[in-house]
């Protein structure tokens, strides 16, 4: 384990199938997908909102010399750069390579690494929050309990977790074989908000909020978000079953 957040664990070649596919996905269509997607914030207040509700408790657990906070899944880098804007110590953690070198380029102040959420190579109780917006929709269902566990393990108590992701009915599963004229291999699972709720708090985290929203114009899903919390009285507790 390492002692800061300079180094995170890559994403190794005896990884998990989905795991070294939705890297091979991502970094076949990061150009495109990342001139797509420059700023899906933009012009969202809903989002926006809720960033900022994340914000006031991560920077209580962790001020600006304190922990810092991941955007896990930061693809272009556009919400590690609102993080950053809003003043939280943050940096930004992709499966893809070619997704962490271009936010790299386009936010050449931020840290990128490479790296999963499944596997964070970070201190127990390390960290002054967790957002996840759009990431867990590619970790099977068997895998979303071990990552919820994950960030129990990483926060300080009472950090927050921000999760964003389309909701859909329960187990459901897109994968697509095509983006963007080339061939990919890349499973989407779709879950209620409910049952994400429900991974969150059996992980040992209490759930502060829950908001869906309708889908916008060129979208197909509602969105749903998350906000809970470690609790303040979780130090060094592991959550039971753990």
């Amino acid at each position: 384990m390492t002692s800061g957040t300079d180094r995170v664990r890559p994403v190794r070649a005896d990884s998990p199938g989905f795991l070294q596919s939705t890297r091979a996905s991502y970094d076949a269509i990061a150009e495109a997908y990342s001139a797509e997607h420059p700023d899906s914030l933009a012009g969202r207040p809903l989002e926006e909102a809720l960033l900022t509700a994340f914000v006031r408790p991560a920077g209580t657990a962790g001020a600006e010399s304190g922990p810092p906070v991941p955007d896990l899944g930061s693809g272009p880098g556009y919400v590690t750069a609102r993080l950053h804007a809003l003043g939280l110590p943050v940096f930004g953690i992709d499966v893809s390579p070619r997704m962490v070198a271009l936010a790299r380029r386009a936010h050449p102040g931020l840290r990128f690494h490479v790296g999963s959420m499944t596997s964070l190579d970070l201190l127990d109780e390390s960290l002054g929050g967790v957002v996840a917006l759009y990431s867990v929709i590619h970790v099977p269902d068997d895998h979303l309990p071990s990552v919820c566990t994950e960030f129990h393990r990483v926060l300080v108590p009472g950090a927050p977790v921000l999760l964003g992701f389309q909701s859909g009915d329960e187990n459901g599963r897109t994968r697509l074989s095509e983006r963007y004229g080339r061939e990919i291999s890349l499973d989407y699972h779709w879950r209620t908000p409910d049952t994400v709720a429900a991974r969150l708090t059996a992980a040992g985290l209490e759930l502060y909020a829950r908001v869906l929203r309708e889908p916008e114009e060129g979208e197909k899903r509602p969105r749903a978000f998350l906000l809970a919390r470690k609790p303040t009285g979780d130090r060094g507790r592991a959550p039971v079953g753990t």
